[in-house]
């Protein structure tokens, strides 16, 4: 039986928590093993929230300038990527921003919903140089790894600019291996770990959140040596694993348009699972739900994981 322990933990700032954790004893060769996974799932399968799109009064594109305003519009757009929210959301939320007197502008500014917060209220936006009027509707979503702006125009609302979107909550990672001797004479090893996020989550939740992925994943991974079970019996039990993988993959993974995934999350279906108990025509039945959306959700899921809905 191994142990986690923490070695060092620190707060440098609002947006930058580190920990260093040694986790052992492992025979040879297993720490670097377990480090890769825990590794990759550390910095692409964590979910966070982030800022995808702007609509700010007035501006069509974003090489626009704004009245009165010191920073041109590609500017604030990159200032609104350095945003880091935390927060229980399933679905896009719209955040408003509204500033008329003069001054420097900072995140604390934003109106947010009550389940959405800021890790950091003093994160610069713009500055206004004299009274004027500055308007923003600020898209907000849940989602998993990193989303260029060019990636989102098709999936954000019409007349809304795309925002680099840094889902990531955690920001580096880094390991290394210690050996050391049993009593047995025997060479063990213990896996010394860094993480860094950036304060919406902790390293301690980083670490658990993705020890409880990889759990999951390899919990899926079942053998069984009765070559004499039944064929259907074999069957069963297959799509039961795959019924059960099924239900942790949620519709966002799917990247879809913000209207098709909000009539499928007003329809209660949250992931594969649910998804796959529709045919495209039952998707047509759904509240403001056409063809081009069903087109689209078959596509992806297609696309994305070699699955169809029902005939």
């Amino acid at each position: 039986m191994f142990q986690v322990q923490c070695l060092k933990s620190t707060t440098n700032k609002a947006t930058e928590f580190y920990s260093k954790y040694s986790i052992g004893p492992f025979i040879k060769g297993q720490s670097t093993t377990i480090g890769n996974a825990l590794r990759r799932v550390l910095l692409s399968n964590l979910p966070g929230l982030a800022i995808t799109g702007v609509r700010i009064s007035g501006i069509d594109h974003e090489f626009s300038t704004i009245p009165n305003v010191k920073e041109d519009v590609i500017d604030i757009l990159l200032n609104l990527k350095q945003i880091i929210l935390k927060g229980d959301i399933t679905e896009p939320t719209l955040a408003r921003l509204k500033v008329k007197e003069s001054g420097i502008i900072v995140a604390s500014e934003i109106e947010l919903p009550s389940n959405i917060t800021l890790v950091d209220p003093r994160q610069y936006i713009a500055s206004l140089t004299k009274k004027g009027n500055l308007e923003m509707e600020i898209l907000i979503v849940r989602g998993q790894d990193y989303f260029t702006s060019e990636k989102l125009d098709s999936k954000i609302p019409e007349r809304f600019l795309a925002v680099d979107a840094v889902f990531m909550p955690v920001t580096k990672v880094n390991f290394f291996v210690e050996t050391s001797r049993s009593s047995l004479s025997f060479e063990l090893e213990s896996l010394i770990l860094e993480i860094w996020t950036n304060g919406s989550i902790t390293p301690d939740e980083a670490l658990t959140s993705s020890s409880e992925i990889l759990e999951n994943t390899f919990g899926l991974l079942k053998v069984t040596n009765k070559l004499s079970t039944p064929s259907t019996s074999i069957d069963s039990t297959v799509q039961e694993e795959k019924t059960e993988y099924l239900e942790t993959i949620f519709i966002e993974e799917l990247e879809l348009s913000v209207r098709a995934y909000n009539c499928l999350k007003r329809a209660n279906v949250h992931t594969l699972s649910d998804l796959l108990q529709y045919s495209a025509e039952d998707l047509l039945e759904f509240k403001n739900f056409g063809r081009k959306s069903a087109d689209e959700v078959c596509e992806n899921l297609k696309t994305r994981f070699d699955l169809d809905l029902q005939k």
